[in-house]
């Protein structure tokens, strides 16, 4: 069994409490039509599993098949850093609701809709600011032994499952949160 690395850590996307007993982890490209798909299942499955599920986003731009997504991860990171946690995932799911529309300027105007100055994520975008921190993303899923998006971790092993199905999705999660 592939195992996360490094576990969960606070510098991570969490949205969900702390001690929920299942924590689902995402390695993720925001111009993957794949992650697209998976997005409304996502938003499913933590509607139904409420408070016993935390989720966790790491980005993993394939930028050689999506010239957009790595620009994409960069400008969610903006978001997080000049907003917060509310912001990054309303830009979370903004990117994800346009992925036909991942251009500096969209960006800077989801940026926008979401109460960050726009120009600061031009900005960064331009000096390269958060692509470290998209970049260690990365790595950490190479180390995890992510290779294709979206890949899932289940409260640390890698879900192999599949994920296109809800239902088939819930019950791994609920077998881990009846096993916590």
């Amino acid at each position: 069994m592939t195992q996360l690395t490094p576990e969960v850590r606070d510098s991570d996307h969490i949205d969900g409490p702390h001690d929920a007993p299942v924590t689902l982890v995402q390695y993720g490209d925001y111009e993957c039509p794949h992650c697209g798909a998976a997005y409304p299942i996502l938003k499913k499955l933590k509607q139904h599993f409420g408070d016993r599920l935390r989720f966790v986003f790491r980005n993993f731009p394939l930028s050689e098949s999506h010239p957009h997504a790595e620009h994409a991860a960069e400008a969610a990171e903006a978001v997080a850093d000049l907003g917060g946690d509310a912001e990054f995932w309303a830009m979370h799911d903004s990117l994800y609701e346009h992925q036909d529309a991942l251009e500096d300027e969209d960006l800077a105007s989801y940026a926008s809709d979401v109460g960050v100055d726009s120009e600061s994520v031009l900005r960064a975008l331009d000096d390269q600011t958060y692509r470290p921190r998209v970049r260690a993303d990365f790595k950490s899923g190479i180390v995890s032994g992510v290779n294709g998006t979206p890949t899932f971790f289940i409260n640390g092993t890698r879900f192999d499952g599949d994920w296109s199905d809800v239902e088939t999705f819930a019950r791994a999660l609920q077998a881990e949160a009846v096993a916590q």
